[in-house]
């Protein structure tokens, strides 16, 4: 069974890619990164043709180049820069970066291995292509489109009847179900409610006439573990300064967990506090993460309904709406919702990712909020990086 291509566009990835690539373009191109594939969901096997295909797709996108058309759509986004635009002229996915390999008991593996500044690229890629191919060719993919459609017009008329009224973005990229269903989504949820503010999905931004949405994601704060000068535990503290150094504010809205919520709120000073316009929550307890943020914001005098507290952790609707409730009145609030947009059928969602695991051959890591969502090939520096956390939490502590 041979599916046509599934990226058909270099723009079809999430924002924040470009964000995080105009950073290392401007300051950190001497770094080197690999990444790894990894499915959590138990009891997945992959066929030969499977992995064939996904070699086959691989090929097709590093074929693919940005259009004029593209270059100017980013051109147009405020905070990114002519000169990353005239670097992205130059640069396409290099095929030599990526090998895919297949166990003998069908566990897929993949390594993308190059430069930070390209080999970052290929995440969502490869996710949308390890997707697409999965579902097509071990399920009726008629069937799941179906019961997509029956589970989307379920929501569309929540939303209508008043049942949600919180605002969201479609994070769905590296869950969906396929191009064109990722597609039908944004075309609905943007033309029939007002509730969309967006997608990080660049290209559906593009297509539709919506805002694309997205700061930066753990591997940006990752990859300043690779860097040796700087001190493991301050790894975040260097990485929000860079950001804002970049934006200037523009583009700001802080992702907390990457080495702790509880490090990043002794980052997270007065200045910081006043140049983010936000923070967004990817783990642990979401009601006690929004408490911590806001009484963190109330101890710098900073009214907490002038900031933006974004969730996108695993979130379906009634969970979004209950969250809403629950804070609508004490800070702004959005949601980040994915898989219950992109992919949610029938059958159950791969939970795949593919993690930046080195940068310039030291391991680097996530030690996030929820201790299950932390990922690293070396346990020894996993150990060593909670240390270094604990030792400047502790230490921090007593100071105060």
């Amino acid at each position: 069974m041979k599916l046509q291509p599934i990226v058909v566009s270099l723009l079809d990835t999430d924002l924040y890619k470009f964000n995080m690539d105009q950073v290392i373009f401007h300051k950190h191109t001497d770094l080197c990164g690999q990444y790894y594939f990894k499915c959590r969901s138990k009891g997945v096997v992959f066929t030969k043709e499977m992995a064939e295909e996904i070699n086959a797709q691989v090929d097709h996108l590093c074929t693919l180049r940005f259009t004029k058309k593209e270059l100017d759509y980013l051109r147009s986004i405020r905070f990114i820069k002519n000169d990353y635009v005239e670097f992205l002229r130059l640069w396409h996915p290099i095929r030599d970066y990526v090998k895919v390999t297949l166990s003998e008991e069908g566990e897929l593996g993949i390594v993308v291995d190059g430069p930070l500044f390209s080999a970052m690229q290929f995440e969502i890629y490869l996710l949308e292509i390890v997707n697409e191919v999965y579902f097509r060719m071990n399920y009726d993919y008629e069937t799941l489109v179906r019961s997509a459609e029956e589970r989307l017009e379920a929501k569309i008329e929540a939303f209508r009847s008043g049942k949600y009224t919180f605002s969201f973005a479609e994070f769905g990229c590296r869950r969906r179900l396929s191009r064109e269903w990722e597609d039908r989504v944004i075309e609905r949820l943007t033309n029939e409610i007002k509730n969309c503010v967006g997608t990080s999905n660049v290209y559906l931004a593009m297509k539709y006439g919506v805002t694309p949405i997205g700061t930066y994601a753990h591997e940006y704060v990752q990859m300043y573990q690779g860097i040796d000068r700087i001190p493991l535990a301050y790894t975040n503290h260097y990485a929000m300064r860079d950001w804002y150094d970049e934006y200037q504010g523009d583009n700001g809205t802080a992702l907390t967990d990457t080495v702790t919520t509880d490090l990043f709120l002794l980052d997270f000073n007065r200045s910081m506090v006043n140049n983010y316009t936000g923070v967004r929550h990817d783990s642990g307890d979401p009601y006690e993460w929004g408490e911590k943020m806001i009484a963190h914001y109330k101890s710098y005098g900073v009214d907490p309904r002038t900031k933006l507290l974004l969730f996108s952790d695993s979130l379906d609707f009634d969970r979004a709406q209950a969250l809403y409730d629950y804070f609508k009145d004490k800070a702004k609030v959005s949601f980040g919702i994915g898989t219950f947009v992109s992919n949610d059928t029938c059958e159950s969602a791969l939970n795949i990712v593919i993690k930046l695991q080195y940068v310039n051959g030291r391991p680097v890591a996530k030690l996030s909020d929820a201790q299950g969502k932390a990922m690293c090939r070396d346990e020894s520096y996993l150990e060593y990086l909670r240390n270094a956390v604990d030792f400047r939490i502790a230490r921090e502590a007593c100071r105060t």
